[in-house]
């Protein structure tokens, strides 16, 4: 689908215009600064061929019960992805979208399924982001001794060829136990979502400071897989009776009135730039 130039003139006059600015980002935001693409078994065994040896999935890896039965593994994989996150660069989309928020009376809000944390190294503020699946940047004690959270400081070793972490692991400082990211894994009932609770709380109160003013709602790379960022990104919009600017390559449909851009999220606000300034 060809994104046709009345609708990107109609999605930057949205974003000129607007006093606030809704961001939602899925993993596809993250693509484009060269972060692995995990959509579908293939792009994730390219990127861990030793899983694919074993035949496990991204699915089968994003579990808790690996802390326990094999914590070597769980933070081989872990602790792989938190390197590369800690060492990514974000692209120029974040500061593209950053540059548009500075000026807004309300400023931007990130609302993001992603765990990396670049919206925070680009530049967001802490205070302005919304993890809804946690954060690979914060641990917990994977035996739930207490519901604390604190922030990952530790470096973790892993082997390139076998993807399995060496010690010393991270750990519990007030029990000893292995310590696991403060992630929403797949059949997880032991993530404690107070920090995320929290910064939904935030959210909620932003959303309602300034109901009447425009704003626009910006989402990208966000699947209908886990759809838990085009429906916040969807509800937003009813509720500000706002804009809605979908950016997706292979999903960019939406409900009525979406502005859709079938390219990737970093193509798509370089598109828009020049109409913005």
């Amino acid at each position: 689908m060809q994104t046709s130039s009345r609708t990107l003139e109609e999605a930057a006059a949205a974003i000129r215009e607007a006093e606030a600015v809704l961001i939602g980002a899925g993993a596809g935001m993250g693509v484009d600064s060269g972060l692995p693409d995990f959509r579908g078994n293939e792009g994730f065994w390219q990127a861990y061929p030793p899983f694919a040896e074993r035949g496990l999935s991204f699915m089968d890896l994003a579990n808790p019960d690996w802390f326990r039965s094999d914590p070597a593994l769980a933070w081989g994989f872990y602790g792989h992805r938190l390197g590369l996150y800690r060492s990514t660069e974000p692209h120029e989309g974040f500061g593209l979208l950053a540059g548009w928020a500075a000026d807004k009376r309300h400023g931007a809000f990130v609302f993001t399924s992603n765990v990396d944390g670049q919206f925070q190294r680009a530049g967001f503020a802490p205070e302005r982001v919304a993890e809804c699946h946690g954060s690979i940047h914060h641990l917990q004690c994977s035996e739930s001794c207490s519901d604390a959270i604190w922030e990952n400081a530790t470096a973790v070793s892993v082997d390139e060829e076998t993807f399995r972490a060496g010690p010393p692991l991270p750990s519990c400082p007030d029990c000893g136990a292995v310590a696991r990211p403060n992630i929403l894994m797949f059949g997880d009932f032991g993530w404690h979502p107070q920090r995320t609770s929290g910064q939904l709380r935030g959210l909620d109160r932003w959303l309602h400071s300034f109901l009447g003013d425009s704003a626009v709602i910006v989402e990208l790379g966000a699947g209908r897989a886990v759809p838990t960022v085009r429906s916040q990104c969807e509800s937003a919009a009813r509720l500000l009776d706002a804009p809605l600017i979908r950016i997706n390559p292979r999903e960019p449909e939406g409900p009525p009135g979406t502005l859709s851009f079938a390219d990737g999220a970093l193509a798509a606000l370089r598109r828009l730039a020049p109409l913005i300034r």
